[in-house]
């Protein structure tokens, strides 16, 4: 079984909306493979660039957020826990999605908060969490460097990530950060994905994803909320 450098619990979604969202990127996870971005007019940038950041991840929900195995920890025990924890959550269906721009980068998002998908991560987050290895301090003063709050400094310390449990805002990212940039892209970008939005968006399994030696992501394996 290949080691990979971390793993994390991705939202990947399926069909048209799911390939449209790799070509833009550039990577398909699911097939672990490089994809040929679209032609889209009216960028201020080619989308290579745009999409540089976000490419490695794939097109994704965070769920729970990559993390090293901690000392003792195995691949195959990991995907085990997965499986026995998607097995006690339910599915969530979140009403509508809408592309936006989120401070300086672009995503499709919620239009409404869901308490049921926020559950769902909390879970998720806690479920496994014996699994994630301590970040290094490398990473947790690359984390700092985005001013955190006291209680998102709080949720780095327990779990490694400063934007999970009650900070937790469900996102497929669709770029890096542009700046001035960022709303030319999306008022670009909405003619492409608008009519790909799945409305309602019914999340019914969670992935395990892994980190290659390269840096890019890749599912290992899609399990069926069936709690």
């Amino acid at each position: 079984m290949t080691a990979y450098r971390r793993y994390g619990l991705y939202v990947v979604p399926e069909g048209a909306f799911y390939r449209s969202g790799a070509a833009w990127l550039g990577w398909d996870s699911v097939q672990g493979s490089r994809v040929v971005h679209p032609d889209i007019d009216g960028l201020p940038r080619p989308v290579s660039e745009i999409t540089a950041t976000p490419r490695k991840y794939g097109f994704h929900g965070t769920i729970k957020p990559p993390f090293r195995l901690a000392d003792g920890m195995t691949e195959r025990a990991l995907r085990d826990a997965v499986a026995a924890l998607c097995t006690t959550l339910a599915p969530v269906e979140i009403p509508a999605l809408q592309l936006r721009r989120l401070g300086g980068f672009v995503a499709i998002v919620p239009v409404e908060a869901s308490d049921a998908l926020s559950h769902l991560a909390a879970e998720a987050v806690k479920g496994i969490d014996i699994f994630r290895g301590q970040p290094d301090q490398a990473e947790l003063t690359r984390r700092r460097k985005a001013g955190l709050t006291e209680r998102q400094e709080a949720l780095l310390d327990k779990w490694g990530y400063p934007y999970v449990m009650d900070e937790f805002r469900f996102h497929l990212t669709l770029t890096g950060k542009l700046g001035s940039e960022a709303g030319t892209v999306a008022e670009t970008l909405r003619p492409y994905f608008t009519p790909l939005l799945p409305n309602p968006f019914r999340i019914d399994s969670l992935c395990l994803v892994g980190e290659d030696e390269t840096g890019m992501f890749h599912m290992l394996h899609r399990y069926t909320l069936s709690g």
